[in-house]
């Protein structure tokens, strides 16, 4: 098996994206007779579009600042459909990509985050109570940091809500709080 299919069997969409530049992709195969490039009946489900709310072209602004865009953001699907790419790109040069996918073979959302800053950040969860809530593990100067971000369908866009914890889980502080409205030309 390539580096690319290792990769896409323990679910490091990323990095197989990475490696797709490198290798032949008519060498991907899922099983002997479904291609990665042929259309993906798999990610048809109901599961899979539990994150659908997000899909769009959308302005972001801090919450307490609601008049200010910090960040253009583009939301779609990519991989036929079975995988959420956001592309983010902020005011202040910051950029960075999720990809989100839902792992049916656990019943799991799972999200990569990477940035122009070298960061990195992969969190996973499922649609509950409404709306999407992921949780993860980050280290921030060495030190063990839990993250949790929360999206959800709000009238006129979607609110994003993330918080941390220092203390493994036990409080938690805001981290931001972000509204998508659909970006005005």
């Amino acid at each position: 098996m390539n580096r690319l299919a290792l990769c896409l069997k323990a679910g490091f969409i990323f990095i197989a994206i990475l490696f797709a530049r490198t290798e032949r992709l008519p060498a991907l195969r899922v099983s002997s007779s479904q291609s990665l490039q042929s259309s993906s009946p798999a990610c048809s489900g109901p599961e899979y579009r539990q994150f659908d709310f997000w899909l769009g072209d959308w302005d972001a602004f801090d919450a307490d600042k609601p008049a200010t865009a910090v960040a253009r953001v583009r939301v779609d699907r990519i991989l036929d459909g079975c995988v959420v790419h956001e592309n983010y790109q902020a005011t202040n040069g910051s950029k960075g990509q999720s990809f989100s996918i839902y792992d049916a073979s656990r019943k799991t959302w799972h999200q990569s985050w990477v940035t122009n800053r070298g960061r990195l950040l992969v969190i996973e969860g499922t649609f509950q109570k409404g709306g999407m809530i992921m949780s993860g593990v980050d280290l921030v100067n060495g030190e063990e940091r839990h993250v949790r971000g929360t999206w959800k369908a709000i009238p006129g866009g979607v609110s994003e809500i993330a918080e941390t914890s220092v203390d493994g889980g036990e409080t938690w502080t805001p981290w931001f709080d972000l509204l998508f409205r659909s970006h005005q030309p």
